[in-house]
């Protein structure tokens, strides 16, 4: 039963992940660049996707250590912005897409979670779709963070009066610190955030 759970949270990381990078692809799409489309990622299709250390071997190393979360990330769908129609705010409508499809997602299986027939309480799939809620849950406000090279970052950049020039300089400059710093300190804060927006979805906590 352990096995079939893992695959589970496995495939469902997975293709929250693709859909999140879908979307990004679609709006990029939508506002006038294709390159996601010619490169054929518009699509479900996971090998499509696939990042051979995000998606395979840290879901699989953290499976391993028994971590309490199970996280991964598939490429990123790539796009030109130069081709968009809108130059000021189509990066910020394209990185803001892949949050708004898993926070989506969160409400979706949320309410189905809330409004279950009590018929199911005592099965799994409670679990399963706690599961679901929970990680698109962490994913989109993982990307919401203004750092690079997360999707909040663009919202940043977009936004930041161009005085402040300096620090979009240091921004990327030492983004990579940045992130690591983030990943250790930052990032496990919002898991408090994480269990406040998954009872008011669905009506019950973890």
């Amino acid at each position: 039963m352990d096995i079939l759970l893992a695959i589970f949270q496995v495939l469902v990381l997975l293709y929250s992940v693709v859909i999140h990078e879908v979307a990004h692809g679609a709006i990029a799409n939508a506002l006038g660049d294709p390159t996601a489309k010619n490169l054929g990622r518009l699509t479900l299709n996971p090998i499509k996707h696939l990042d051979i250390f995000g998606s395979i071997v840290l879901p699989l190393f953290l499976f391993l250590v028994n971590a309490p979360f199970i996280f991964g990330y598939a490429k990123p769908v790539p796009y030109n912005p130069d081709n968009l129609s809108d130059r000021k705010y189509g990066p910020a409508k394209v990185a803001i897409a892949g949050p708004i499809t898993n926070l989506i997602l969160a409400v979706l299986f949320g309410l189905t979670l809330r409004f279950l027939p009590d018929v199911f309480s005592s099965s799994l799939i409670p679990q399963l779709l706690s599961f679901i809620v929970s990680l698109n849950l962490v994913l989109a406000l993982f990307n919401l963070f203004p750092i690079p090279p997360l999707d909040g970052h663009w919202l940043l950049m977009t936004f930041l009066p161009s005085r402040m020039v300096g620090l979009r300089n240091f921004m990327y400059r030492y983004s990579m610190f940045i992130f690591i710093f983030f990943l250790f300190f930052i990032f496990p804060l919002i898991f408090p955030l994480v269990f406040l927006a998954f009872k008011f979805i669905t009506g019950v906590g973890f």
